[in-house]
């Protein structure tokens, strides 16, 4: 049993909800990624996504965009945002980390390299923005093999067959995004989440997370209602940006969000928030 998979079954049999924040390796600097992932999980978080810096995140919003610019100026790559990830693992060997980013990193450094160090460095999942699952099967058999989840991502637009399809080849759980556009984008409409989330559900017995949108306790609250994750990444990105310059500040900026965050996701009534 994966590291993900055991999270999610112990947060089931707890009657809780996963609390999942996203940051992107390396920003602001290389040296605030491996505090801020041990500050988040101490706030509460359950799972962390850590972004690979991208020179076209095409479905990222003005301000991952921005902070994968940040990481790049300090040179960071997948080769680097691994090394952190093994960094972290050296204090953690609980937490599931999952590496989200795209296609062309991975390709680049090779299918069988950038698995195999993945494996070495404590990664739980991939989540491959761009790698449609038609394509994925080279990738998907060597995940198989090192032990690494993939994780997909579904859209308000997915079809049941795209549905049934993610839920057949993903593992550990499901990113649905609840969204159209990039992220950072518009206004959650929980009527509109709620509806999909009950087809999803009827389709595959993956957990289900839901992001895009998540900015503030409220909101993670009433998505924690409806799935199985909360996924917040641009809120605790943007905190991270406005404290440029003071580390310590953007430490206790983005742990507060999450702690706060994790007193919504548990209080026992709506009325609690």
């Amino acid at each position: 049993m994966s590291r993900l998979t055991a999270k999610f079954a112990a947060l089931k049999k707890a009657q809780r909800t996963a609390l999942i924040p996203f940051i992107t390796a390396g920003d602001p600097d290389p040296e605030f990624t491996v505090p801020a992932l041990h500050a988040l999980v101490k706030a509460g978080a359950d799972i962390i996504e850590v972004g690979v810096p991208f020179s076209d995140p095409m479905a990222d919003g003005p301000v991952i965009q921005r902070a994968s610019e940040r990481a790049l100026s300090h040179k960071m790559s997948l080769r680097r945002t691994l090394d952190l990830v093994k960094r972290f693992r050296q204090d953690d060997q609980d937490t599931p980390v999952v590496i989200m980013g795209y296609l062309n990193p991975i390709e680049a450094m090779g299918y069988e390299a950038f698995v195999d160090e993945a494996a070495k460095s404590g990664v739980d999942g991939v989540l491959t923005v761009d790698m449609p699952p038609e394509e994925s099967s080279d990738l998907l058999s060597l995940f198989e093999r090192a032990g690494i989840d993939p994780i997909f991502l579904l859209a308000p637009n997915s079809t049941e067959h795209r549905i049934r399809k993610m839920g057949e080849l993903g593992r550990g759980y499901l990113y649905y995004v609840a969204l159209k556009g990039v992220t950072g984008a518009g206004h959650l409409d929980l009527a509109d989440v709620d509806r999909k989330v009950r087809q999803i559900r009827e389709l595959t017995d993956l957990p289900l997370a839901v992001g895009f949108g998540v900015k503030n306790a409220e909101t993670a609250r009433a998505i924690g209602t409806l799935a199985d994750g909360v996924v917040v990444g641009s809120a605790l990105v943007s905190k991270i940006e406005a404290a440029a310059g003071h580390s310590a500040q953007a430490l206790t900026e983005i742990a507060d969000l999450i702690a706060s965050m994790r007193g919504a996701l548990d209080a026992p009534d709506s009325n609690a928030v």
